[in-house]
């Protein structure tokens, strides 16, 4: 499987799952309209994609897999909407469209936040999904990596950098909290929602998931000072106009390109063992590195 097909296969999939999970939806109709505009604006599926990739080296994709991958597509579009808050990041585009609290208006985003957050866990937990054990296992993932212990702790401690002067060691510790986590999680459910048990196989999922869950932020710093508004479907400079800590910032240009290079090399590395079944992470891998948006 190349990347165009693993990109249209993650499409279809998470996309149906997800429209299929919200027919039954609330009677607020504007929250709706909110959650689908947040979850359908032209997203890559890039979370997506690395939960089949990792899937199909162990076994059938299933609806447990495409659960796996829409939930944490949810997970992923809720994020978006309350980083792009005033009280956040404070942008006025995503993905070249108006931002959620533009779109409508901030209470709406962050109820709209909200409601996606759970609906990744509504989910997950369907009992007509019927492997109780495996589901258990994808939310606890899931939380693990959406909460306290990743996500929010990266966006926390980035919150608290802006206007600072912060070493190496806490601009990666946000990173693999507030990118990392996620992208690492994707790698473990997509394995487990084909109950791989093989223990040496997760670690080298996990380490390539480490490697290029830096990798993904470290271009997105470099992205910020060398692409544009248009390419990049939100504000160029946007980072350095709020005086972000970025890697640009702390160690140059030509070293954070440097750094890119040695860790797509580690990740890669890692999957050696997967032969065939492992070239689509390595497709991705490249793509992460070599994208312009």
């Amino acid at each position: 499987m190349n990347l165009k097909q693993l990109n249209e296969l993650s499409c279809d999939r998470a996309n149906s799952y997800l429209k299929d999970s919200l027919t039954k939806y609330s009677p607020a109709d504007t929250l709706h309209e909110a959650m689908l505009y947040s979850l359908f604006n032209g997203g890559k599926r890039v979370r997506p994609m690395l939960v089949y990739a990792s899937a199909q080296i162990f076994g059938p994709i299933s609806p447990l897999t495409d659960a796996s991958a829409a939930a944490i597509e949810a997970i992923h579009a809720y994020s978006l909407v309350h980083d792009d808050l005033p009280a956040m990041d404070d942008d006025d585009l995503r993905r070249g469209k108006p931002t959620c609290h533009i779109q409508f208006d901030e209470a709406t985003a962050i109820l709209a936040g909200d409601a996606l957050q759970t609906f990744a866990f509504e989910i997950l937990s369907n009992p007509q999904l019927s492997s109780p054990k495996s589901q258990l296992h994808l939310i606890q993932a899931l939380s693990h990596a959406s909460g306290r212990h990743g996500m929010v702790t990266g966006q926390m401690i980035d919150l608290a950098s802006v206007n600072q002067n912060i070493n190496r060691e806490t601009l990666e510790t946000m990173h693999r909290h507030k990118t990392g986590a996620l992208i690492r999680t994707c790698l473990q459910m997509g394995a487990i929602s084909t109950h791989c048990d093989d223990k040496d196989a997760l670690n080298k999922l996990d380490e390539y998931a480490l490697a290029i869950g830096l990798a993904f932020q470290v271009q997105d710093d470099i992205l910020d000072i060398t692409s544009d508004t248009q390419t990049l479907g939100k504000q160029q400079f946007a980072d350095a106009d709020a005086n972000k800590p970025t890697y640009p910032k702390l160690i140059g240009l030509e070293a954070s390109k440097k750094l890119v290079i040695d860790l797509h090399q580690q990740a890669t590395a890692q999957i050696q063992t997967f032969g065939e079944k492992g070239q689509p992470l390595v497709e991705l891998a490249n793509y992460i590195i070599h994208r312009n948006h």
